[in-house]
């Protein structure tokens, strides 16, 4: 079994230069972890760079066979981290186990059964006949260092998604876990070093914005960052002004349509269980339901049936399946949403109200109905327990109010026409589109992750998402070196002429074209093989 760090004693209200670890249920201090100073991470981006040259000049086989390591220390350590995801986050014992361990675990047999393949340089076919002596290929080379500003909502399994494909393409990783949950963090610290990793290829750094900040200003070769379209634009400008390419997964504020021939009883279970997982706090969470109207009524009954059922309670309940926000002003954000949406007409179906005797950050899950554009609650990202519902008289109309969003990150249709659902998911603007399924996608290795407008840019998981992770790199080889090229210096009016007809012939749109430019082009080549030439 891994032996993790243990956590500092500490009480509440630690020394300005740590960060705790606190129980969002109860709100105890579980560990105490000293911040990386601004101006201690100049050095440590000097240390990842000595590693990573180390670490790029091993064959893709032998990075493979560390990462394995760490692949194989996760799963015999799992149980610890587990118990530390869910004192830290609150979230049930069955997310972090799905959403967080074998997430994570899939991520890493994932990537190491197809890393080799994708890193193999491909051959590049030159079809213009003018070019036909070269010879092209695409290698791909490692970025060198990559700052990952990982989220708390997901603080294992979205750092390590971005973790092991970093160094399976040669890079050093130096990763900012959230503030929130630094504990989690310094478990992936101790997970690379119980691996083997070499000394500095990953290091974490503790701390909050300005830790985030003066990574970014110690000039990463990229930075990919998870959280808020608020911290998104201001990580966007930094980069920016260095110049630095960026990854970004922001916000979300996902809608499900539900039309009047979806199976209601597999709809509703999928909307509690898509606006509740972890607690609402997800990029992916199902913050917008668009139900046509003639079965708005018996869905939003079955909704409201199904939330009652729900156990609240800290993760120590085994049985347990929503637990606490992660903090007090997260609550307090979504009350003051929920507050907005009645005062403009709303009805709230149940939920909504805090449950105190369970700790100071637990809100019954809400069920609202009669929302609409108007209220905050659909418009702004809530990131809490919150159902809400509208009414639409037509597909067209669910379609257009679920395109009038900036964000874009993923959707799902519910209907039990395949062929409809396609086509109306060929209308939604979002990174992905599921059709009668919710956010499980982002558990598909092979799926493409990201979104577009305020939910940001860039892909994570799949392929797309491993060549974020490389520099593509183009050679090319003359075989006839020898030769001089027909476009270099020794211009001429004759030079030009020939040139026309040698257009003609590659691109003229009728044969008989190209065929008339045969005779000329041929009168050009012994023209060019006497002139002089520079």
């Amino acid at each position: 079994m891994a032996v993790f760090r243990q956590p500092v004693a500490t009480s509440p209200g630690a020394v300005s230069n740590h960060v705790e670890s606190i129980d969002p249920a109860t709100g105890e201090a579980l560990a105490r972890f000293e911040v990386t100073e601004p101006a201690a991470i100049p050095a440590v981006m000097a240390r990842a760079r000595a590693a990573q040259a180390g670490w790029a000049r091993l064959t893709v086989r032998e990075r493979c066979a560390v990462v394995r390591r760490l692949r194989d220390a996760l799963f015999e350590g799992r149980e610890e981290i587990i118990g530390i995801i869910t004192r830290e986050t609150g979230k049930p014992r069955v997310e972090a186990i799905f959403a967080e361990i074998i997430l994570a675990l899939h991520t890493a047999d994932y990537f190491l059964r197809h890393a080799p393949r994708w890193l193999r340089p491909c051959r590049v076919p030159h079809h213009n006949i003018a070019l036909k002596t070269k010879s092209g290929w695409i290698e791909h080379e490692p970025l060198g260092v990559v700052a990952v500003l990982a989220p708390w909502n997901y603080p294992f399994a979205i750092p390590m998604a971005e973790l092991i494909p970093g160094l399976l393409a040669g890079n050093a990783v130096v990763l900012k876990p959230s503030e929130l949950t630094p504990w989690t963090g310094s478990a992936i610290a101790d997970l690379c070093t119980r691996a083997g990793l070499p000394e500095n290829l990953v290091q974490i750094v503790q701390g909050a914005a300005e830790t985030g900040a003066a990574l970014i200003d110690a000039a990463p070769d990229k930075v990919f960052f998870t959280g808020s379209a608020e911290t998104g634009r201001r990580i966007a400008t930094d980069c920016a002004a260095r110049l630095i390419p960026s990854v970004l997964e922001l916000g979300g504020k996902d809608p499900m349509l539900v039309l009047a021939d979806a199976d209601l009883d597999a709809a509703s279970s999928a909307a509690v269980w898509g606006s509740f997982m972890n607690c609402g706090q997800a990029c992916l969470s199902v913050e917008r339901v668009y139900v046509e109207q003639a079965v708005v009524e018996r869905f939003s009954e079955l909704c409201v049936a199904k939330t009652k059922r729900l156990r609240l309670g800290s993760a120590s309940d085994p049985d347990a399946e929503i637990g606490p926000l992660i903090r007090l002003r997260q609550l307090e954000r979504v009350e003051r949403q929920l507050q907005d949406a009645v005062a403009r007409g709303a009805k709230i179906l149940t939920g909504g109200e805090r449950r105190p005797e369970l700790g100071a950050t637990f809100l019954d899950p809400a069920v609202l109905t009669h929302a609409d554009e108007s209220m905050q609650i659909m418009r702004e990202e809530t990131f809490g327990p919150v159902l809400a519902i509208r009414a639409v008289g037509s597909v067209e109309q669910a379609v257009r109010l679920a395109n009038d969003s900036p964000f874009a990150l993923s959707a799902s249709v519910w209907t039990r026409d395949a062929a409809r659902g396609r086509e109306v998911a060929s209308q939604l603007r979002a990174g992905a589109v599921m059709i009668n399924d919710v956010a499980t996608y982002y558990g598909i290795a092979e799926a493409p992750h990201g979104g577009r407008g305020a939910s940001g840019w860039g892909r994570t998981h799949s392929r797309f998402g491993f060549m974020e992770m490389v520099h593509i790199k183009y050679v090319d080889v003359d075989r006839l070196p020898g030769r001089f090229n027909s476009w270099w210096y020794g211009y001429s009016a004759d030079l030009a002429a020939a040139a026309g007809r040698f257009t003609e012939l590659l691109f003229a749109p009728r044969r008989m074209q190209r065929w008339r430019a045969v005779r000329d082009v041929r009168a050009m080549r012994a023209l060019l093989s006497r002139r002089n030439r520079i």
